[in-house]
């Protein structure tokens, strides 16, 4: 598809993760048009993971429940401003400002009769595949509609007060002194794991000499969550939760010793950087959604549906109950439900990986 394309907006209304990675479509697009502007489109509150992305010029943002003025606002803000519009996702709304905003429209639609109106939106479209085919995968299909083949991987990115906000933040940092990040605190409580998993964890991290660096969120429930798991870590623990943003956290990841976390934003962060990597993998497809370490260079996915297994830089460990995995939101099926198979997943699998990553990167 022959296509003018200095000016591009990428649409991704959606999680902090999906933004993330949909930086690997965005880097592909520059590679291919080192010129061309371009800008992202995303949910207020997501942003912050692509603050500082050399790739884009502006990003954009909607609320994720606006009114319909906000609606409007935006289309008269993006009408036809760009030569491609490009939404990776297959939802009514991203497909519409796309339509809006490109006088050239590509995308991912559902392959139900529901989904047929949207096709007339769009000049070009790929099937979305829900199941079997990686997030960044599917990112990177959509831009091949623009003749970009170009396979590349997430990009986290940060600026100079990130790396001061950093250094302020942790002082182990300058110091060289080893350590190891711990995100535990998914925005859904049936990907968690077991408070004693964790404690049995930091433990083992501090009898090797490696500090425990706690990573999270600011809200009230969240910090209330990790002050419950911190009872039974090392009395040198060092919880930065809600004290730093994306970019400074993008930073200290970037120098750390190992990460371990969930199926989360800052999972998919250390994996994309080359941190070794321990992901906790449930409910999950981990098809669709595990982590992509940063030197795969597969078309589909890094993982298989079940099992654990070490890729490059990272090691996704999957609970073993037969039901693994469900691919639904916790053993009773709602989000603030847990899952048996993270709950009972022994801190002695989880702590073999860590070794093993650590004695792969020494």
């Amino acid at each position: 598809m022959s296509v003018r394309v200095d000016t591009v907006l990428v649409i991704c209304t959606r999680r902090i993760g999906d933004v993330l990675l949909a930086t690997a479509a965005v880097r592909a697009l520059k590679i291919a048009h080192p010129d061309a502007a371009i800008d992202m489109l995303v949910f207020d509150g997501t942003q912050g993971v692509i603050a500082a992305n050399p790739d884009l010029r502006t990003v954009l943002t909607i609320a994720e429940r606006p009114g319909i003025s906000e609606h409007l606002r935006l289309v008269r803000r993006v009408w036809r401003r760009y030569d491609v519009a490009v939404s990776l996702l297959a939802g009514d709304r991203p497909t519409i400002y796309a339509w809006a905003a490109g006088r050239t429209r590509v995308g991912t639609l559902a392959a139900d009769r529901k989904s047929r109106w949207k096709r007339a939106l769009l000049n070009r479209w790929v099937a979305f595949d829900n199941l079997s085919t990686h997030t960044v995968a599917m990112n990177l299909r959509v831009v091949e509609l623009l003749g970009v083949t170009q396979a590349t991987a997430p990009l986290v990115s940060w600026n100079a007060q990130d790396e001061q906000d950093a250094l302020s933040a942790f002082a182990p940092l300058s110091s060289g002194q080893a350590y190891a990040i711990l995100h535990m605190s998914p925005k859904y409580a049936y990907k968690t794991w077991s408070a004693t998993g964790w404690q049995e964890l930091a433990q083992s991290l501090q009898e090797r000499g490696i500090v425990v660096l706690v990573a999270g969120g600011g809200s009230a429930e969240e910090l209330r969550f990790i002050d419950s798991l911190l009872v039974g870590f090392p009395d040198n623990t060092v919880n930065l939760a809600g004290q730093i943003g994306l970019g400074a956290l993008g930073y200290l990841l970037s120098r750390a010793a190992l990460y371990i976390g969930t199926d989360t934003a800052v999972t998919h962060m250390a994996a994309a950087l080359g941190v070794p990597t321990v992901a906790l993998f449930g409910p999950s497809n981990p098809v669709k959604w595990g982590p992509w370490p940063r030197d795969f260079e597969g078309e589909s996915s890094p993982w298989e549906m079940r099992g654990s297994a070490a890729v490059s830089n990272v090691f996704l460990v999957q609970g073993q109950k037969h039901c693994v995995p469900c691919l639904l939101e916790g053993c009773d099926r709602h989000i603030g439900s847990l899952s048996d198979c993270l709950q009972e997943l022994p801190s002695s699998r989880v702590i073999a990986a860590a070794e093993s990553m650590l004695a792969e990167a020494a």
